[in-house]
């Protein structure tokens, strides 16, 4: 097993962590699973990202929910309760007043007739996948598949089926690895704008579904049996009155229920037990291979400690040396090592020395119909040359592909995979299994500034990324030379980073003969031919 644990050293302290287990760290009645690891961030500490996902390089997502029912973009069930924002309009012209349909009703419409994910599959691994992550759960609180402590999920409600369970089926069938992402830790406080009331208009001060739902409301409806307490979270931070101008009240919001809480909710401690139920029954039911939470660090405090420590126990359990992996945002110095570290929206700036993930979108995280009609996703050209940026670094892409709300992907998203699959597979051998070079490569720095900064710059033949595996070192050539010469400066003879020995041969994947080169003082200085073998980028394979 790779990592600052050995095997042997995993077995010596599975004592010592089932003992922590028997003695108190539970989920209702049920212990941690026995392992090394202890529900401790000291413990947690001792955990390293496993080979195999160093390997895997890239990730397809389909970040689906019941909020891409509107096919009107992210964070639909929050802001359709914000009077003044778009989504608001949106709901109230096409669905109705929060106050008389609110977001339940949506779940209650989530038809998926249009699923096809054996065939979705077959796209995601063709366009060179080789993991797949589904949502389980977000900030809406509706979990997506078979959950023995929460009611409103998939197999009663809206789809009527398990879909975590076939997304997995599918996955597995196709020998990827598996992931799920959980982001109700915030629904707590994301979810309370449902809670809220009109600033002004018609129905000021009416307030809104959630406040005034109970159990017994649902008596002779779709929903009898089901509290919508359950799903909108309860009163937490409700909105007070009288905040009667939609500035003040979007004012509100930001500082309250809208800043990033990663703490339990003070007046609601039950939620967070109740996650961590929630959490445990997916990862035993599904036995996921990665894990992503929507956070900065472990969520939920202990309640986040213990399902972390159970997760890792259980997969090594299964798996021995290829346990799972967690993903989480933003640790501080004195927590590193306890998950894998995410970037959203956003990567490094250099070869960081752990494994970690970019995860982004092509679009919206939630489908958005605009978007497809004006045909603005990324481009091909730009999910390459970001996936060739991250792993010269040393991390993954998770590329989310937005699904329609009945299950299905437009004719633009389609394209894309096609694309996507002209290229990785055919350029594989520079990709998975390879670790950075001394150097992640060369070029005019990328515009990254921090999360949620995907700013992106023309390339030109300057633009030159690295990875190797053995002793032969990939030069992936981010544009066409116009010249028709490739010149790699840190290849130069007698340079910094050159190679131990000098260059004896350079291959261009996609042509049939060696290339020209000439290595000088300068630069390794290659001829390539005149024709590009792809649009998009180029892959020197340069042996010493």
């Amino acid at each position: 097993m790779s990592g600052r644990l050995s095997r042997r050293g995993l077995l010596k302290s599975a004592a010592a962590a089932a003992a922590v287990s028997r003695a108190g760290s539970l989920f209702g009645q049920q212990p941690i699973a026995s392992g090394p690891f202890q529900p401790t961030w000291e413990s947690l500490k001792q955990y390293r990202t496993p080979e195999w996902f160093r390997d895997v390089k890239f990730g397809i997502w389909a970040h689906w929910s019941a909020q891409c029912v509107p096919e009107h973009g992210d964070w639909y069930a929050r802001k359709m309760y914000m009077q003044g924002d778009d989504t608001y309009d949106f709901h109230v012209k096409n669905y109705g007043h929060p106050s008389e349909f609110g977001f339940m009703q949506l779940d209650h419409l989530w038809k998926v007739d249009q699923w096809q994910p054996e065939q979705l599959m077959q796209l995601y691994q063709a366009a060179g996948a080789k993991y797949f992550f589904a949502l389980a759960n977000h900030h809406d609180n509706f979990d997506n598949y078979d959950s023995t402590y929460h009611s409103w999920n998939s197999t009663r409600i809206g789809p009527k089926r398990d879909i975590i369970g076939e997304w997995r089926r599918v996955a597995k069938a196709h020998g990827m690895r598996f992931g799920v992402s959980n982001h109700s830790s915030h629904a707590w406080h994301w979810f309370q704008t449902a809670y809220g009331y009109d600033a002004i208009g018609p129905k000021a001060n009416v307030r809104y579904d959630a406040y005034t739902l109970t159990k017994a409301d649902g008596n002779g409806k779709w929903w009898q049996g089901y509290d919508p307490q359950e799903l909108y979270s309860g009163r937490n931070l409700v909105i007070p009155d009288g905040i009667n101008t939609i500035a003040a009240q979007r004012a509100w919001h930001d500082a309250h229920d809208g800043k990033w809480h990663e703490e339990d909710p003070p007046e609601n401690p039950q939620f967070a037990q109740h996650w961590a139920m929630r959490t445990r029954d997916l990862f035993d039911k599904y036995e996921p291979d990665l894990v992503y939470f929507d956070d900065e660090e472990i969520p939920l405090g202990q309640k986040g400690l213990d399902v972390t420590a159970h997760f890792y126990n259980s997969s090594i359990a299964r798996n021995g040396s290829q346990q799972g992996v967690i993903f989480a945002k933003k640790p501080t110095p004195e927590h590193a090592g306890a998950f894998t570290l995410d970037i959203e929206r956003s990567r490094s700036t250099e070869i960081l020395a752990e494994p970690w993930q970019t995860d982004t979108c092509i679009g919206d995280w939630h489908y958005d119909r605009r978007i497809f009609e004006q045909h603005r996703y990324k481009t091909p050209e730009v999910v390459i040359a970001m996936l060739i940026d991250v792993i010269s670094k040393n991390g993954n892409l998770l590329l989310s592909i937005p699904v329609r709300g009945n299950g299905a992907i437009d004719e633009d998203e389609h394209a894309f995979l096609q694309a996507l699959a002209s290229w990785v597979p055919q350029h594989g051998e520079a990709i998975y299994g390879t670790r950075p070079y001394d150097v992640y490569g060369e070029g005019p720095p990328e515009p990254i500034t921090k999360d949620f900064s995907e700013k992106t710059r023309p390339h030109t033949a300057e633009d030159i990324r690295f990875t190797r595996k053995g002793d032969m070192l990939y030069a992936f050539v981010l544009a066409w030379p116009m010249d028709g010469t490739v010149r790699i400066k840190t290849l130069r003879r007698g340079g910094e980073h050159a190679l131990p020995r000098p260059v004896q041969r350079v291959d261009l994947i996609g042509a049939t003969a060696p290339l020209n080169f000439q290595q000088t003082g300068e630069a390794l200085v290659v001829t390539v031919p005149p024709d590009k073998p792809n649009p998009y980028a180029y892959v020197l394979k340069i042996q010493s």
